[in-house]
């Protein structure tokens, strides 16, 4: 019998499952106990039986992970079993109804008697006895919250369900309780207390979910990956999955949707023991980043070259964080083939369950006897739990058993291997470890800030020396200019007294000359007086211009004394100026010195970190939910697309494409929907699209665009537009018919990720058309664009950044050929703050489109200077040195060596390329 799919998350039969749901209300759900749980001396040796307080499944010597243990030590805990008895079903109500229950439970003394015949019977104890009536939540009490908060401290730890097939492990471990929130199982109790716990600003989640089929490692959400390697560390021997998927979970409905794809991809088979039975190993794995907050056990003690300890070393402290895996295991169940009715492939999947089980026995035998060797290469599950028994982890296992006596044999079997098992002795591990990443993001701030504030205090003390020199050299030329007036006017007037001076004696001489004698007799002595007196006269005017003379050049060496004040006072600027430059680079230096240093401790924790990990493979992380969603919708129809002919290619054969496109206007909306779904599988081929258009098809989805306001029309309508604009004719149709403008219309009005995915789909194919640019922009093609980017979607964004690289290149290309002049269209609709912002975006797509989009706007010239004032230097210098593609990362290098204003402002950065 070929084996089924799994459509649900319940391990147990129908019948089982709904008496569970009834009885587990009216059970108690004893607290735990507040001590440590004290064993007897039988609790780690080798004993048969066992006796435990009453609390729930504490790990022995942990008081419950509280207990702070180093990455190099560990405390002893041994495996702690709990036993679970499922109810009577239909089936066995009527087959049994004569006979008495095979089992009888003492949940008070976690005993449990086994009957031989009516006389005899085996006395067996466990850690905790559940009986039928036991609900889910004192199930997962006893049994997986000790795990969990262990693994909240920092421990790894394992919660597994081993039994028969049909005794409810699945029920147990992974029900849903999408009808009845009490039937919840471990996994989604234990995912709601690890995300209550737990910081979302600082701690991360990440799961992945696996089966082992047929000895084959197959991915659950991705079921196209179905046959994982397991890589062994040499020196540790450590295993890993590297080729797992892992998502990171940050809400409980994520974390459900994920168990849903992972149920509907695990393999189940209907059997004569169970309609549902599981095929497969089931393996949940939630791997767990903790940040340790107020720990400063470890200081950081670093030196300098020159000997002396430097202070901004010695105060730094690298976070730590603890490292821990949750691995929830729902084993399939035991069977017989002469019960089961197994044939065919679901024998062959029988033989395979029953060899990993036997495997699985063998190792916990050769444990609990303490052997030499244990086989744990004889399977794929014993390699994969091998840190579950005899490792680091705390681990608790649940064994599931039936009450019909007809299934004695299997119930004895599954009682022994629950004793063995509770002798496998592990050594837990507290997992921290340093977090150098997150301190090297913060010394880069810090250095960021020095140089910053270095850069201010130069263009400071720049300004201040050249205004100073301004007003020194100012009040220079004013001195000098009215020195000068100043003595040119006393020459004038000194000269001009002079000559007024000489032309009165001359004419006092001429009359003299003429007079008699006895006149010159009389007047002779007066003439001499007044001589003597213009002498005196002109001494005291020499005197006093001397004297002012004087003045000026007193004053004149009173500007010279404060020229060389003002002159002594930039020397001193200068000298300070030198001082910081001095201290900015002995701070470089230690900068530099403390890069070194933390290279080596970083290669020093990987060093640790790969002899102290469990195995936590680096695995391919998925964006997010939605595109696993959208991968398991879109697997059926790869699958049927094998045939010898598409089923729209003879639609499109036997109807016509006229009969098709009258559709599109049918009054009908289911009809509408299959008719634009036909016209979009149509369109997706380039042999049809001329024939689409000419049939007038174009017209019809843009009216549907206008028109509709059914979600899923207008999304697969914008999906056949955006398959048409691929074409150059067709972008010119959809220009003149307004279609950039219907399609900005949809894009502001569409909350769906899809539907705006489409969208801009259509939009960046447009924008590769050279000969549409300044229309598109005009209809407002770019900011429907940037509108979009709000929707945050992965695949939205990817086809944003598509459309903008499309842009920038036809811009760069019309520059390039003198086609265009000015700054940049998309410059000035601000696209550039959010291309600086997503440069480095984790996605690759949208990380290499706006990468490329920035070097194209940077070639030109006109857009350095906002190019510099956005920051957009700083991506352009990473593009040049990190970026994965050589023709992006050559095409920044040559942006970068062939911009003037860009070569200007990284020599003033001291920025080399």
């Amino acid at each position: 019998m070929a084996s089924g799919v799994r459509n649900g998350g319940g391990g147990l039969g129908s019948r089982t499952g709904s008496k569970m749901d009834r009885q587990q209300g009216s059970a108690a759900t004893p607290k735990a106990a507040a001590g440590k749980p004290r064993l007897s001396a039988s609790a780690s040796g080798g004993g048969a039986y066992r006796r435990t307080s009453s609390g729930p499944l504490h790990a022995a010597g942990g008081g419950g992970g509280g207990g702070r243990a180093s990455s190099d030590s560990g405390v002893s805990s041994r495996v702690r079993v709990a036993v679970r008895l499922r109810p009577r079903n239909a089936e066995e109500q009527a087959s049994d109804a004569d006979f008495a229950d095979c089992v009888e439970l003492q949940p008070e003394l976690k005993r449990l008697k086994l009957r031989k015949n009516n006389w005899e019977s085996d006395t067996f104890e466990f850690d905790e006895v559940l009986t039928e009536f036991s609900s889910q939540k004192r199930v997962y009490e006893v049994v997986a919250k000790p795990v969990v908060e262990s693994v909240l401290e920092g421990y790894n730890g394992t919660v597994m369900a081993y039994g028969q097939t049909g005794t409810g492990k699945t029920f147990t471990l992974g029900r849903l309780g999408d009808e009845d929130t009490a039937a919840r199982g471990i996994m989604v109790r234990a995912m709601e207390d690890i995300l209550a716990d737990i910081t979302p600003e600082t701690d991360t989640i990440s799961l992945s979910y696996l089966q082992l089929y047929m000895e084959m490692i197959q991915d659950l959400l991705d079921p196209v990956n179905d046959n994982i390697a397991i890589v062994e560390d040499p020196r540790t021997g450590d295993v890993s999955l590297p080729g797992a998927t892992v998502v990171e979970v940050r809400d409980q409905k994520s974390f459900m949707d994920l168990l849903r794809i992972g149920e509907a991809h695990r393999a189940a088979a209907n059997t004569k023991m169970n309609t549902e039975s599981s095929r497969s190993h089931a393996i949940l794995m939630v791997n767990l980043r903790r940040a340790v907050k107020g720990r400063n056990e470890m200081g950081v003690s670093m030196s300098a070259e020159n000997g002396h300890s430097s202070s901004m070393m010695g105060s730094l402290r690298p976070p730590i964080v603890r490292k821990s895996k949750l691995v929830v295991v729902d084993l399939a169940g035991s069977e017989r083939i002469d019960k089961s009715g197994s044939e065919g492939h679901t024998l062959e999947e029988a033989k395979s369950i029953n060899l990993s089980l036997s495997s699985l026995g063998k190792c916990i035998n050769a444990l609990a006897e303490s052997s030499a060797h244990v086989p744990v290469r004889d399977s794929k599950l014993t390699r994969l739990l091998k840190d579950s028994f005899g490792g680091t982890a705390r681990t608790s296992l649940v064994v599931t058993i039936g009450p019909s006596p007809r299934h004695r044999g299997e119930t004895t079997s599954t009682i022994m291997f629950g004793q063995r098992a509770m002798k496998v002795q592990n050594m837990v591990k507290l997992k921290e470890e340093f977090d150098y990443k997150s301190l090297c993001r913060r010394l880069d701030i810090e250095l960021d800030k020095l140089i910053a504030e270095n850069e201010r205090q130069r263009k400071y003390f720049d300004d201040e020396i050249e205004r100073i020199t301004t007003e020194a050299r100012c009040r220079i030329v004013e001195a000098e200019r009215e020195c000068k007036i100043a003595l040119e006017n006393d020459k004038m007037k000194y000269h001009q007294e002079y000559l007024d001076s000489i032309k009165i004696l001359e004419e006092k001489w001429k009359v003299h000359q003429q007079s008699p004698k006895k006149e010159v007799k009389e007047t002779e002595s007066a003439s001499t007086g007044d001589v003597h007196d213009l002498l005196q006269n002109e001494k005291m005017l020499r005197q006093s211009a001397e004297d002012e003379s004087n003045d000026l050049r007193n004053q004149l060496l009173h500007w010279k004394k404060m020229e060389a004040t003002a002159t002594a006072e930039v020397v001193k600027l200068r000298r300070m100026l030198d001082t910081e430059a001095s201290q900015k680079d002995k701070f470089q230096e230690e900068i530099a010195v403390l890069k070194s240093r933390f290279m080596q401790l970083s290669m020093d924790a990987d060093e640790t970190r790969m002899s102290l990990d469990t195995g936590d493979g680096p695995g391919k992380i998925f964006p997010g939910l939605d595109s696993l969603m959208s991968h398991t919708r879109s697997s059926q129809p790869r699958e049927q697309s094998n045939g010898p002919k598409a089923p729209v290619a003879k639609l499109f054969e036997q109807v016509g494409l006229q009969k098709i496109l009258s559709l599109l206007e049918s009054e009908e909306p289911d009809v509408r929907v299959h008719a634009v779904k036909v016209v979009a599988n149509l369109a997706a081929e380039e042999a049809n699209q001329e024939k689409i258009v000419e049939a007038g098809g174009l017209t019809s989805l843009l009216m549907l665009l206008r028109s509709s306001e059914d979600e899923t029309i207008r999304r697969v309508a914008a999906g056949a537009i955006a398959n048409l604009a691929m074409n150059e004719t067709n972008q010119d149709l959809i220009m003149a018919q307004g279609g950039v403008t219907l399609l900005s219309m949809t894009a502001s009005d569409a909350e769906d990720p899809q539907t705006l995915r489409m969208v801009a789909g259509a939009i960046a194919n447009l924008c590769g058309n050279d000969k549409l640019q300044a229309r598109l922009r005009g209809e407002g093609g770019i900011k429907a664009l940037l509108g979009m980017v709000k929707c945050g979607h992965p695949d939205v964004l990817a086809q944003v950044a598509r459309g903008i690289a499309n842009f920038a290149k036809c811009e760069s290309r019309a520059a390039t050929q003198g086609n265009k002049v000015g700054r940049s269209l998309l410059v000035d609709d601000g696209a550039l703050p959010w291309i600086v912002k997503n440069a480095n975006n984790e996605a690759a797509p949208i990380r290499r489109h706006i990468e490329l989009a920035l070097c194209h706007l940077a070639q030109h010239e006109v857009n350095a200077k906002d190019i510099v004032s956005e920051g957009a230097l700083w991506e352009l210098v990473r593009i040049s040195r990190d970026c994965s593609r050589e023709d992006i990362r050559m095409l920044a290098y040559r942006t970068l060596t062939s911009s003037p204003t860009l070569q200007s402002e990284m020599r003033r950065l001291r920025i080399e390329c």
